[in-house]
Formats: C-alpha cells, structure tokens, sequence
C-alpha cells in the first residue's frame, strides 16, 4: 500500500467511532513498513526464526544462520540443505525451527512454496491453505507473509494475542474477543484490515 492508500484506510477507520478516531489521532499517521523486495522462501524463513523471541535474540540467531553464507546476502534453498544440520543447529535454532527451516528450502526447490511473481496472483485464501500445509507454519505466519511481504491490505490475524488485546484495550473491555469473535468484528474494517491491525497493535 502507498502513502495514499495508507492515508485513506487511517480515515476510514477512524470515521467508525470516537475511539478509533481518538487512538488513530493520539497515534498518528500508519507507519505500516512492509519489506515487499524478499523472496516468499526468504520471508518465510525469518518468520520462523523469530517465532516466539523477542526481537533482539531473533537478530541474534538469523544474523548467525546468515554468517554461515559469506557470499551471498541470503542463502538459497539448495545451499540451506547441503549444510551440515549441527551448524545450523548451533546458530540457536531450536531442533522444531531447525525442521520447518530445512523443510520450507525443500517445499521451494519442489514448487510447493512458489515464487514472488506467482505468489502475487494468488488469493489470501490460496496462499493460507498452502503454506499452512506445511511442517511448523500456522495461518499466523502465512498472515504475516502477506502483509509484510505481499503488501496485501485486507489481512486481520485474529490469532493474534496483540490484535485482540489492543482491541479490548481500545473499547475498554473486561477481556479481549475470542479469534472468532474478533473476525466478525473484523468485518466492518474491511477493506482495511491490515492497517486496522497495524493500529491495534499499537494499543498494547
């Protein structure tokens, strides 16, 4: 999504209520940042590694994976396979990361996990459904995908503890909506949904 874009979504929700529009406003502009230039094996592979960690030491262990392959800027599937798995291993992976990494650089040298310039022209729908299939990624991670890499700009990860915090915070509730709850909630937010998320994030 463009500035433009960006700009139109904040005023759309904001105009849904005086706490949209008081936290939109306290808040500021969306400072959405999506990193659209990365391969989806490429993306994929740094969700995982920075599962469930906190920024710092996600930097730590993929900065480490990545000192494994001097000459180039990201390693390639086939290069990520014909390492000795102990090296890996020891960059701070934990065995079940160190699976889902290895398995996501076979399901991209065998078609499974496709290429940007496909990628694109599948629906949200599409891209859930098949890399969720895959060994230690869940819907949340594909959401990720999608809204980090793919810039799709409909995306609301009910899954996601900070979403539904930020929004029981927002409307000052007793505790946060169930996943369920939240999408239907979700549904007014359309077709704005990622920057929806965005801002909820942003009340934790």
């Amino acid at each position: 999504m463009d500035a433009d874009a960006l700009a139109q979504a904040s005023v759309f929700l904001a105009g849904l209520d005086d706490d949209w529009a008081n936290h939109i406003a306290r808040v500021g502009p969306c400072g959405h940042a999506p990193k659209p230039a990365r391969e989806p094996y490429e993306a994929l592979i740094r969700a995982i590694a920075y599962q469930q960690l906190h920024a710092k030491a996600g930097d730590a262990i993929l900065g480490r994976l990545l000192a494994l392959y001097p000459d180039t800027a990201f390693p390639s599937p086939r290069q990520l396979l014909h390492t000795d798995p102990a090296l890996q291993r020891a960059c701070g992976f934990s065995a079940a990361k160190l699976a889902t990494i290895r398995a996501i650089a076979q399901a991209s040298l065998d078609g499974v996990v496709p290429r940007r310039a496909d990628a694109v022209l599948l629906t949200d729908e599409d891209l859930i459904n098949r890399l969720s299939a895959l060994r230690g990624i869940g819907r949340w991670t594909v959401e990720m995908f999608l809204i980090y890499t793919l810039e799709r700009g409909d995306i609301l990860p009910v899954d996601d503890f900070g979403v539904r915090e930020g929004y029981r915070r927002l409307k000052r509730l007793p505790k946060a909506p169930t996943p369920g709850q939240m999408r239907e909630l979700g549904k007014a937010w359309a077709p704005w949904r990622t920057v929806a998320a965005w801002y909820l994030w942003r009340c934790t």
